[in-house]
C-alpha cells in the first residue's frame, strides 16, 4: 500500500465479532479508535495493537491491524521490543485500571521514565471487572466489593498524577461516554512524540455500574467536570459562573456573573508543565474533574536517541568480539 491510500474505518473493522457486554464503553473506544487509524493516513500495516489482561484485552482481535494480545502487565514490554525494532510503527497499547496500575505499575513507570513513543489507552472503571468485581487500585475508598466485603479503606491511585509525576510528555483524560472529545484525544494522539498516556474513565455495566455517575449524568456534570482547552480560560459549571483562579501555585474556585468573567481566571496552557501539575493535582472532592489534554510536549523518545547512539558508534557493524575488544578486557583462569 502506497502512503497516499484513503482508508476509511471499514478497513480497520476486523472478521472478529466483538463480544463485550451490552452497553459496554468498549464498544465506543473501539470505534473510535478504528476511526483514529483511517484518518491518520498512515499505511495499513504501520499499526500494531498491543494488550494485555482484562476486557480491554480483547481489543487487537477487534482491529484489522497487527498485535499482540499479552499476558497480565506484560504489554509494555512487548511494545518496547516492538519500537525499538522497527521505530517507525505507531504502536498502541491497551490496558486497564487493574492490570497496569498493580501488578504491572513497575512496567508502567519505566515505559514513561524512558519515553518510549507509545500511545498508552488506560480504561479505568475502578474495579476488577474480568474476574467479577474484587477490588482495584483506583477503586474509591469504603466502596464494598467482593474482596473489601466491609469497605475499602485504600487509598485510590490517580493515574495522572501517576503519569504527571514521571513528566510524560503526553496526559489527557476523557470519559467512554464524551465521544467527540474521546475523538480528539486519540486524533492528536497519533501526532505526539514520545509517550502518550490517556486515560478513559468508565463505568462497568455489570459489576460498577454507579461508578463516575456525577460526570456521568447530562443533567449535572457541566457542574462536576471542567474541560481543560488550551489557551482557553479555566471555566466551568452548567451555566458557566465558575471559575479556576491560581495563587501561590494552587487553584482557587471561584463564582462570577457568567456575562462578566473575571480578568483573574487562569488561562489553561497544556505546554506549561506547572499549570498540569497544579490542575491534575487538585483534590477531587473540592474541584472539579479535569478532563481533554492536560499536557502536550514533545520530547526526544527512547528509540531515536537509541538509533543515533547506534549510529554514532557505528555499533550495528560490528562483531560482539568487536565489541568486546572495545573496552578493557582481562581472562579468567
Amino acid at each position: 500500500m502506497t502512503e497516499h491510500t484513503t482508508l476509511t474505518k471499514a478497513d480497520f473493522v476486523s472478521d472478529t465479532p466483538a463480544k463485550w457486554c451490552p452497553w459496554c464503553g468498549d464498544f465506543i473506544i473501539l470505534s473510535q479508535l478504528q476511526n483514529t487509524f483511517a484518518k491518520a493516513w498512515i499505511p495499513k500495516e504501520d499499526f500494531v495493537v498491543i494488550s494485555g489482561i482484562g476486557c480491554a484485552g480483547r481489543l487487537p482481535y477487534y482491529i484489522d491491524t497487527y498485535g499482540f494480545h499479552t499476558i497480565h502487565w506484560r504489554a509494555p514490554t512487548i511494545a518496547t521490543g516492538v519500537k525499538l525494532s522497527n521505530p517507525k510503527l505507531q504502536t498502541w497499547i491497551m490496558t486497564w485500571d487493574w492490570d497496569w496500575l498493580s501488578i504491572g505499575a513497575n512496567h508502567l513507570f519505566h515505559v514513561m521514565r524512558k519515553n518510549i513513543w507509545v500511545k498508552i489507552l488506560l480504561f479505568n472503571n475502578e474495579i476488577y471487572a474480568l474476574t467479577k468485581w474484587q477490588l482495584s487500585p483506583t477503586t474509591e475508598r469504603w466502596r464494598i466489593t467482593k474482596t473489601t466485603p466491609i469497605g475499602s479503606i485504600d487509598k485510590p491511585v490517580d493515574p495522572i498524577k501517576f503519569a504527571l509525576w514521571l513528566e510524560c510528555g503526553f496526559v489527557a483524560r476523557t470519559i467512554d461516554t464524551e465521544i467527540a472529545l474521546t475523538q480528539t484525544i486519540l486524533d492528536k494522539a497519533t501526532l505526539v512524540k514520545g509517550t502518550v498516556f490517556v486515560e478513559i474513565l468508565q463505568n462497568c455495566v455489570t459489576f460498577n455500574s454507579w461508578t463516575n455517575s456525577c460526570i456521568r449524568n447530562r443533567e449535572i456534570k457541566e457542574d462536576y467536570i471542567i474541560r481543560l482547552e488550551h489557551n482557553k480560560p479555566l471555566i466551568f459549571g452548567k451555566n458557566k459562573d465558575k471559575g479556576l483562579i491560581i495563587e501561590n501555585f494552587k487553584a482557587k474556585v471561584i463564582e462570577f456573573n457568567p456575562e462578566s468573567i473575571p480578568n483573574n481566571i487562569a488561562i489553561y496552557d497544556e505546554m506549561s508543565n506547572e499549570m498540569a501539575y497544579i490542575i491534575g493535582n487538585m483534590p477531587k472532592d473540592w474541584f472539579p474533574l479535569p478532563i481533554w489534554i492536560f499536557k502536550s510536549i514533545d520530547s526526544a523518545s527512547y528509540e531515536e536517541l537509541y538509533s543515533e547512539m547506534l549510529e554514532e558508534t557505528n555499533i550495528k557493524n560490528k562483531s560482539l568480539e568487536e565489541i568486546l575488544e572495545d573496552w578493557e578486557t582481562w581472562e579468567v583462569k
